[in-house]
């Protein structure tokens, strides 16, 4: 994502109150666009049809299954994100941007049929459904898949504008879409948002497309061992898997969840705070960008560049200090903005929850899951550096500690009693990051001699 971030930050240098603003808006949707997006685009359709007075029953399954879709999909396409990121990175370092467009093609094949083998085996968990509702379920899983895809490759490029452009298209339509069609029930919201995203991603692929230039028409070398990290994979599936894994606990734990809709269960108690409280992660996450992909970068590049180039050992030296600067004065600008919106949030958060229809009642839990994303955007900064200094394992034990510690906790926050609820996630992020930083720590201070002496 430094491309864009060195876009973005062109607006920083005109020296105005609108640049400013302009800036961290366009990295606030760009970072974390996909996914908040979707929640709100989720949400007000959710809220509208309501006030339509579409039944209740049919809006709650519309949502749960889109939120299954969602998690599923993102674990499916995931995997692939991070892998055909770093592949995609070596092929412009060795200017072969020519086979990108073939990769790419390549990648969303092999998304498309792995996903189609997950939908094809839940299929029989849905004896009830109609089959319009199975074909646009497994038709969803495989768009939705597919754009996790493109998100990531689409955030590479420096046509922020483009990139906007195409989230708000799309989500306006998903929303447009479901609406008119939800006189046709469960079916007609999901077919609606199926237009919607179909849209959408055709639309990111199109630029995407008319980026790159291509020499042939599909290539599947992302997946050669001699080319790709498939560490990589590991850490997103993991990740993607830690993430979810207090959502599924209280899913599938019969006391805090209840049956919506063929296998899909939903849990009143805990899902409407962690989901809502993902929208506090748009100022950290347009520092996130700005920062650690444009300042940073540029540190880095000079630092490894000085030793490419012979530099004196002082000169080296020097260079990593201000590297170390920039990575010190980055985490504070994301930690600061993070906390402030933190505070704001769980100070408002009486009048912030009637508005998405959430009672007020769930004040604690959503506090607890604003703070514990706010910690999770630190960790992705973590994680950025990890993966800048090409610290693959690392991260991948990371993540798995991460995942174990979610599953642990969350289930022993379930034992004590709904006044623990939410501890388990926030605990899992917070142990992770400080453990992380420690690291990060440590082989910032051993730089120059991993670099020199554990070359192979």
């Amino acid at each position: 994502m430094a491309g864009i971030g060195f876009e973005l930050r062109k607006l920083l240098s005109k020296k105005s109150l609108f640049g400013l603003l302009q800036a961290y808006g366009y990295a606030g949707i760009i970072s974390s666009g996909p996914w908040v997006l979707s929640i709100l685009g989720i949400m007000a359709i959710g809220i509208i049809s309501v006030n339509l007075q579409t039944q209740s029953t049919v809006v709650l399954s519309f949502l749960i299954s889109i939120t299954y879709l969602m998690a599923i999909s993102i674990i499916i396409g995931g995997w692939l994100q991070l892998m055909l990121t770093r592949f995609v990175s070596d092929l412009i370092y060795a200017k072969k941007q020519q086979e990108i467009i073939p990769n790419l093609l390549g990648a969303l094949i092999v998304t498309t049929l792995t996903s189609l083998v997950v939908a094809l085996i839940s299929w029989p968990l849905f004896p009830k459904q109609t089959l319009v509702y199975k074909l646009l379920m497994l038709s969803s899983l495989v768009l939705l898949s597919n754009i996790w895809i493109l998100v990531v490759m689409l955030s590479g490029l420096r046509a922020y504008k483009k990139v906007i452009a195409a989230f708000f298209i799309g989500y306006s339509l998903t929303i447009l879409f479901s609406l008119l069609l939800r006189s046709y029930g469960v079916e007609g919201l999901l077919a609606g948002f199926l237009l919607g995203q179909s849209i959408m991603m055709y639309f990111m692929l199109g630029i995407i497309v008319h980026e790159y230039t291509a020499d042939s028409l599909i290539s599947f070398e992302f997946l050669d061992r001699k080319k790709v990290f498939y560490s990589l994979a590991a850490i997103s599936i993991i990740y993607n898997l830690g993430v979810w894994t207090d959502k599924f606990v209280f899913w599938f734990n019969p006391i805090t969840s209840e049956a919506i809709i063929g296998p899909l269960r939903s849990s009143i108690i805990y899902d409407p705070p962690i989901f809502l409280s993902y929208l506090s992660i748009i100022p950290g996450m347009a520092v996130f960008l700005l920062r650690m992909e444009a300042d940073f970068v540029d540190k880095y590049n000079d630092f490894y560049r000085a030793i490419r180039d012979g530099a004196s050992l002082g000169t080296i030296r020097n260079l990593k200090k201000s590297m170390i600067n920039t990575i010190r004065s980055s985490f504070l600008e994301i930690f600061k903005v993070q906390a402030i919106t933190t505070l704001i949030l769980i100070y408002a958060a009486d009048h912030i929850l009637p508005i998405f229809r959430i009672s007020t009642n769930y004040r604690m839990l959503f506090s607890i899951d604003v703070a514990a994303v706010g910690v999770q955007v630190v960790l992705l900064g973590v994680f950025n550096v990890l993966f800048y200094l090409d610290k693959r394992i690392i991260i991948l034990n990371l993540t798995i500690f991460f995942a174990l510690c979610n599953l642990i906790l969350t289930i022993t926050s379930q034992h004590l009693g709904p006044i623990y609820y939410g501890y388990g996630f926030a605990l899992s992020i917070l142990l992770t990051t400080m453990i992380g930083f420690i690291i990060l720590n440590q082989k910032l201070m051993r730089l120059e001699y991993e670099t020199f002496m554990l070359q192979r």
